[in-house]
């Protein structure tokens, strides 16, 4: 019904020009929501309470005032065929209500526009490079970056069906200090094998014991007298090179077994052997941003925003870890790409104005750089919280988690909440197959429709003909009950949820949707026989529960969740 809503928008606007207030299209059009209860209509907005706010007036006399008026001019023009009535509500909530055939209209919508249905197309297409997991090859994925790798993922379906062009990329920082210390920490574990030995390992080294087996591989491969034989820097090299290409291809199965794949992997070190750090330098230097000072060169980033200056390069004259991050987000810009999108971890709050500041000073428009904060995961087993370490070296990975709850269960729990909420994952709950579990939920009720679908065909031999052609008003309006009431005004808002979570940047806006989707589906089933004796019900009920399933496999779709036909 998104046609509504535009028009419902456009005329809003226009009765707004009598008031002295300055309220954007975009405001309006957010405000205009599907509201939690049915009572309260099928479109809903609190925006006159911001407006009575502004003008100093009662909230809910200018309610009244102003829908009097937008009725008016709702009956002037061609939205007068698909809205019954206005309402107000408490202080000043304006309530909308369709027609029959409008309601019930959103079905032939669906059954016409299939896997588009919900395609709201925003007015701007933007070209976005998403960035997102680029965890260090120094060790497996941990159960952080598994949310991180879910939320991007899924940020990156939903703004592709909403029609923006979107490119997933993984920097790969894979060379540095961090990239030396894990080649010595390899070197050190295939000398205990070598010898027999096991010494403590030292305290700055990676101490996981995935460095143990990635030794005995290396062993296997190279064979024992062949690395006890090879001099000492050539043996480190191979280390070195051996451990961050074996725990990267380990990182990528990882990714891929989560359904989470990358256009393109930028390489750090392909990145410091171009030239392009010491290309952005040299421009920084010729804006005139650039100072040294204390025997190191600094950027002038105060003056963009930032809360101090920077330090590029340090009086060793080595690079700080922010140079070739600049370097690397300017080229992301001389790419084509018209907004810049970096999914990072909680440690990274203070990296965000340096970044923003960095960006603008080269020129940029820091607005088009979009930092997304992933805050942390606390793992649960029932009520009692699991342990994230045991000992240095020791943590949960992504793998465990697969390994526990599977895909899909951890895909759903970990897009559950905002960015920047804390998330508790409950592994007990994820893998419970009970109504209580959310992911179990949704599943469910495309798997039961799909079980109502099949006995039918069982019983008759084929679905109705309402299945391959338009549906009649008069047997789409035998959905008459509250239960099909509410599925149909729910279905009508997947477009308004898959924007919103488009717009906002946030996955898990289509959460608390598709939870109410499914419940007011069991609802139905519990209250309403499906096949009944009146030919006519049956077809729009099947045809009811056809376009539910339909927007169900959309909504898990765009979370990466699959939708089984059966459990």
């Amino acid at each position: 019904m998104n046609d509504v809503r535009k028009q419902l928008t456009h005329l809003f606007l226009e009765t707004l020009k009598a008031y002295p207030v300055s309220i954007s299209e975009a405001e309006v059009e957010a405000s205009l929501q599907v509201p939690k209860e049915e009572k309260f209509g099928d479109l809903s907005t609190h925006l006159i309470l911001k407006i009575a706010k502004e003008t100093k007036r009662p909230p809910r006399a200018l309610a009244e005032t102003f829908s009097k008026e937008l009725w008016q001019a709702i009956q002037a023009s061609t939205l007068a065929s698909g809205l019954e009535k206005i309402a107000v509500e408490g202080p000043g909530f304006i309530n909308f209500y369709y027609t029959r055939d409008q309601i019930t209209g959103v079905l032939n919508r669906i059954k016409k526009e299939r896997a588009d249905f919900g395609r709201l197309v925003p007015e701007t297409k933007r070209n976005i490079l998403l960035e997102f997991v680029s965890a260090n090859p120094t060790g497996p994925l941990t159960v952080a970056h598994g949310r991180q790798a879910a939320l991007g993922d899924a940020l990156a379906k939903i703004l592709q069906f909403c029609g923006h062009r979107v490119t997933k990329e993984y920097y790969n920082n894979d060379e540095g200090v961090q990239i030396q210390t894990l080649g010595k920490s390899l070197d050190f574990r295939v000398e205990e094998k070598l010898t027999g030995t096991s010494n403590e390992i030292p305290e700055n080294y990676y101490r996981g014991d995935y460095l143990a087996a990635i030794a005995e591989k290396l062993i296997a491969e190279q064979g024992a007298d062949k690395l006890r034989q090879m001099p000492t820097a050539e043996r480190l090299a191979l280390c070195t090179d051996y451990s961050k290409d074996t725990i990267f291809l380990g990182i990528q199965k990882d990714l891929a077994d989560f359904s989470v794949t990358f256009d393109h992997y930028y390489s750090q070190k392909e990145l410091g052997t171009s030239g392009k750090v010491e290309k952005t330098l040299q421009e920084l230097k010729d804006k005139g941003v650039v100072y040294e000072g204390e025997g190191a060169v600094w950027l002038r980033s105060t003056d963009f925003g930032d809360d101090k200056d920077r330090v590029l390069i340090k009086s060793d004259k080595s690079y700080t870890y922010l140079t070739p991050d600049i370097a690397y987000h300017h080229e992301k810009f001389k790419r084509g790409f018209d907004e810049i999108i970096d999914i990072l971890g909680p440690d990274h709050h203070g990296y965000i104005a340096r970044l923003k500041a960095s960006q603008a000073a080269l020129g940029h428009d820091p607005n088009q750089v979009r930092v997304l904060i992933a805050q942390l995961v606390t793992l649960f087993e029932g009520d009692k919280q699991v342990r994230m370490s045991t000992r240095a070296g020791e943590f949960v990975t992504l793998r465990q988690i697969l390994d526990e709850v599977g895909k899909d269960a951890g895909r759903f729990f970990f897009v559950m909440r905002k960015f920047d909420a804390h998330l508790d994952f409950d592994l007990a709950l994820a893998k419970s197959q009970t109504p209580e579990n959310p992911a179990f939920y949704i599943q469910y009720a495309h798997a039961r429709i799909e079980s109502i679908k099949n006995a039918f065909k069982e019983k008759t031999g084929a679905l109705p003909s309402a299945f391959s052609e338009a549906v009649a008003p008069p047997i789409l309006n035998k959905l008459s009950s509250a239960q099909e009431i509410r599925l149909m005004q729910l279905l009508s808002g997947f477009g308004e949820a898959v924007l919103g979570a488009a717009n906002t940047l946030e996955p898990y806006r289509l959460v608390p949707y598709l939870m109410e989707l499914a419940a007011a589906f069991h609802r139905f089933y519990a209250e309403n026989r499906v096949v009944t004796e009146d030919d006519e019900l049956t077809a729009a009920r099947l045809v009811l529960i056809d376009c539910t399933q339909l927007v169900l496999r959309q909504g898990l779709g765009l979370l990466g969740v699959s939708a089984p036909l059966k459990m």
